[in-house]
């Protein structure tokens, strides 16, 4: 039998240029982590304009 998945997706907040720091995306990672969702993909479209895209899935 296959295993089902849920899946989260969280868009970082950055500054007005497009960066973002280190500690939010840790603070992102961790907070999730600790709730049992997995790290999966980073979407990234454009570094200059849009926010990065966390994916994470978790067994359901």
């Amino acid at each position: 039998m296959s295993k089902l998945w849920k899946y989260q997706v969280v868009e970082l907040k950055t500054g007005l240029m497009g960066g973002f720091k280190l500690e939010t995306l840790q603070e992102e990672l961790d907070k999730h982590g600790r709730a049992g969702w997995e790290l999966v993909n980073v979407v990234h479209a454009t570094p200059t304009v849009s926010s990065p895209t966390l994916v994470f899935k978790k067994e359901a």
